[in-house]
């Protein structure tokens, strides 16, 4: 990789020129994935798309009158310490906050280059161009906010806001409640089985722990492997999948955990039983109130489907442990 401070003029405009270019179809990328979700915001990043394509025929403009029609095989990623991309734009679905946040750091490092290419230059008219470049980038962000504020109007943001909403349930609270649910409730009657089965604290943990790691495991990979995210829109698998694995453990874990209670202290079983009934209930309500906030159930009815239902899956395994 070469020195940015040994790029001669020539190769500085083939570096910025073949930036424009990807920083285009990468702001044109942006603008695709949005599409169909931000159609508002969409079209912020085709604008700022063509302003890329703008300076790029500057750039050639100025390359041809210098040097000629042919560019040296040179790109921003053969220059030691200059602006690096990371491709995030090869991922789909991704929020509008990481977007415009990605477009941010893009415009900023742009603006950087430019603003150092043009104090390395010795050639007038170059050094103007690279000069108006780097404040035009630097301009970028209060361009796209003016962008935004035509485009984006406030029926246009309050659609954004309940599309990104809808993308937060989708991708985030939904495998998470399915996850805690699971744990929460899967692992109560073996739990409890194995406590008034054995009577002795630390067995009934062990049962618990497992209970509760395999439970994550499984909903885990249930979760990745039952939908892609492409056509619902769910996000990655695989992110899905390890938020309702968690989910799924810690729901288990939090009336596994005060089962730990020693088994030398004074009525020890009944004081981890009681901690342990105690988590329940809480676990049982707190999912009834997110089932309530952001799935749209209605408050009783998510108390009674899951409160009741836990209540059974605990009998039972009382029943069961102590037959």
């Amino acid at each position: 990789m070469k020195s940015f401070a040994d790029l001669s003029e020539r190769e500085i405009l083939a570096v910025a020129i073949s930036a424009e270019e990807e920083d285009s179809r990468i702001y044109m990328a942006f603008a695709e994935d949005l599409s169909e979700r931000y159609p508002a915001s969409a079209k912020v990043f085709e604008e700022m798309a063509d302003e890329e394509k703008t300076h790029r025929h500057m750039l050639l403009e100025l390359y041809e009158k210098r040097f000629g029609p042919n560019l040296p095989p040179i790109r921003r990623d053969d220059v030691k310490g200059f602006l690096k991309r990371r491709p995030i734009w090869l991922t789909k679905n991704l929020s509008l906050d990481t977007i415009r946040k990605e477009a941010e750091n893009m415009e900023y490092q742009a603006a950087l280059y430019y603003q150092k290419a043009a104090e390395q230059s010795t050639d007038v008219g170059i050094r103007k161009l690279l000069g108006d470049l780097a404040e035009a980038e630097k301009g970028h962000e209060r361009h796209a906010g003016k962008l935004e504020a035509s485009l984006l109007t406030d029926e246009a943001v309050a659609e954004e806001d309940k599309t990104r909403h809808r993308m937060f349930v989708l991708q985030f609270i939904q495998p998470g409640l399915a996850g805690l649910m699971d744990g929460s409730v899967s692992t109560l009657a073996p739990l409890f089985a194995a406590a008034f089965a054995t009577h002795h604290n630390w067995e009934t943990f062990l049962v618990g722990l497992a209970a509760s790691i395999g439970a994550g495991i499984s909903m885990g990979f249930a979760e990745a492997l039952s939908d892609d995210g492409a056509l619902t829109g769910r996000g990655s698998p695989w992110l899905r999948g390890t938020i309702c694995g968690i989910m799924t453990t810690i729901g288990g874990l939090g009336h596994t955990l005060p089962f730990l209670v020693p088994d030398a202290w004074p009525n020890s079983f009944w004081i981890a039983t009681g901690i342990a009934g105690a988590v329940v209930f809480i676990e049982l309500w707190v999912i009834a109130w997110v089932r309530a906030r952001y799935m749209d159930t209605p408050f009783l009815q998510a108390v009674f489907q899951i409160v009741l239902g836990g209540a059974i899956v605990l009998a039972a395994g009382i029943l069961i442990g102590g037959a």
